[in-house]
């Protein structure tokens, strides 16, 4: 079995509406080239330099609500990142809609309080993994900071992912795009499945209006898959992109039989 997944690396700028329409875009291009899912970045709904508490609340049923018409329209199913109110904070989720009209949200539960930021100053934290499901086969759903964690990968291997999705708005800095790469290939490595990682391109690439002292992560594209065996299959540059790859499933079961890590696993690790 195999699953054909499009990256969408982009750029989501401070308004909400055009944020829309690029992700419509996206995936109208995406279903040209026979995509079954396509995946964007954390954020897609509205940059991190956007006002997040505000527009959150005036935008996020009609964002919502978007991508469910948009998966349904191209008959496709879509991961995208946005945001959902929480008080005088948001929810900083990973929304899977399927054109069949299923619906997966995550709510990141690894808030990104390093390197000078702090997420949790105006994002609630997340307690709960959630899965999508895509042609039968269940995908993991997280978001940027999440990939630190190998634990919440393992445990969604456990539960049958065979795909992990992360959803990420990078923060730039020195050795920063090293340990992207890093990351996401020991994760496919310790659960013995596809990792597909997908980030906000450079806004300088898209020329998009950004502070460069801001300690946002506002993102350094290099989007990624590496399958199973920590082979990497696609890596994208800085600058907006839309790729395809089609990931063979078998190299999941493969994998678990050669390497079988989470089954060799001592004290619940």
């Amino acid at each position: 079995m195999s699953l054909r997944v499009a990256l969408a690396q982009i750029s989501s700028t401070r308004d909400v509406s055009r944020n829309i329409e690029l992700v419509r875009q996206r995936v109208a291009q995406a279903v040209e080239y026979e995509a079954d899912l396509v995946v964007f970045p954390e954020a897609a709904m509205l940059s991190f330099d956007g006002a997040l508490p505000e527009l959150t609340q005036q935008w996020h049923l009609k964002w919502e609500e978007a991508l469910r018409e948009i998966a349904r329209e191209y008959g496709v199913a879509v991961a995208a990142g946005g945001f959902a109110p929480a008080g005088e904070r948001v929810r900083n989720q990973l929304c899977f809609v399927t054109p069949e009209g299923e619906e997966s949200v995550y709510t990141k539960i690894h808030l990104f309080d390093a390197f000078g930021f702090a997420e949790s100053d105006t994002v609630e934290a997340g307690e709960e993994l959630v899965t999508g499901n895509c042609k039968g086969i269940t995908v993991g759903l997280s978001v940027c900071y999440d990939v630190r964690f190998p634990k919440l990968f393992a445990e969604y291997s456990r539960q049958g992912a065979q795909v992990q999705i992360v959803s990420a708005s990078w923060g730039a800095g020195e050795t920063k795009v090293e340990q992207w790469r890093a990351l996401t290939t020991a994760r496919a490595l310790d659960s013995n499945s596809f990792v597909v990682a997908v980030g906000q391109s450079h806004p300088i690439t898209a020329d998009q209006e950004f502070d460069p002292e801001s300690k946002a992560p506002l993102g350094v594209g290099r989007s990624r898959v590496i399958d199973p065996f920590g082979r990497e299959l696609v890596e994208l540059g800085e600058s907006p992109a839309l790729r395809l790859v089609e990931l063979d499933l078998d190299a999941v079961e493969k994998a678990k039989e050669e390497l079988p890590v989470l089954e060799n696993a001592k004290l619940g690790y």
